[in-house]
């Protein structure tokens, strides 16, 4: 599952976001979608089962949004027709980089930049330039564990990337942000799906079990980085201030 540390950033930046503009209005064209967990691919993967040996109950949700493929910028259109990878690279880029998550990146970097993590990504401008391969890590709190395809981008994410790196922690959980077109229908897709956990001991629960406030501001944040990402993607939106 996620710190509480982290849910509280998750808080602030949703605060802050909220007293300068209406997030009801700007976040309105995304909605979640129910996961099925008997299916769906990442709660099956070996990964999944490796991090949450104990198969502890999940808090999970996708957040999803649908664009015009006219709206895109038209290198990733392109890029998508021959199979690339551009297109989620280009929305990872805008989460990251966007001021969605910028009060959360800030306040990561006062507190865990250090001579151990000075490898990771930490400015908007590392974290606009990167494609993201397995092994990014970025904000002590994120990496990439895994390209399951070209349409897909899968996060680790609830601790730092140096704290049990190859098992189960306390706090833990999968992200995966994915961008896909369908040129008979003319729209591109995409999704931010969340899966937090408790990966070591025995858990009878699943992360704010009986609680509505958390995952309030969960999905209020999922909304605000799905925002910046497709925006990041559409014509004449690649520069993020």
């Amino acid at each position: 599952m996620p710190s509480r540390l982290s849910m509280t950033l998750q808080g602030l930046a949703v605060s802050a976001l909220t007293a300068v503009g209406s997030v009801v209005v700007w976040t309105k064209h995304s909605h979640f979608e129910p996961m099925d967990l008997a299916t769906d691919p990442t709660i099956k993967s070996l990964l999944f089962s490796k991090f949450n040996p104990n198969k502890n109950p999940p808090f999970y949700d996708v957040c999803v949004r649908r664009i015009p493929l006219s709206k895109l910028d038209t290198e990733l259109i392109e890029d998508a027709r021959k199979g690339g990878s551009k297109l989620v690279e280009r929305f990872a880029q805008g989460i990251w980089a966007g001021r969605g998550f910028t009060i959360q990146r800030l306040l990561e970097n006062y507190q865990h930049k250090n001579e151990t993590t000075k490898h990771q990504l930490w400015t908007k401008r590392d974290l606009r330039e990167s494609t993201y391969p397995i092994g990014t890590e970025l904000a002590d709190h994120f990496n990439v564990v895994d390209r399951p395809n070209s349409t897909a981008i899968l996060f680790r994410c609830g601790d730092s990337p140096l704290k049990s790196p190859d098992g189960p922690r306390p706090s833990d959980g999968l992200f995966e942000m994915s961008a896909e077109t369908n040129f008979d229908s003319g729209f591109a897709e995409f999704r931010l799906k969340t899966i937090f956990y408790q990966g070591e001991g025995k858990a009878e629960k699943a992360p704010f079990a009986g609680e509505w406030f958390m995952p309030w501001v969960h999905r209020v944040y999922a909304r605000i980085w799905m925002e910046t990402g497709v925006g990041n993607c559409k014509k004449g939106m690649f520069v993020i201030e």
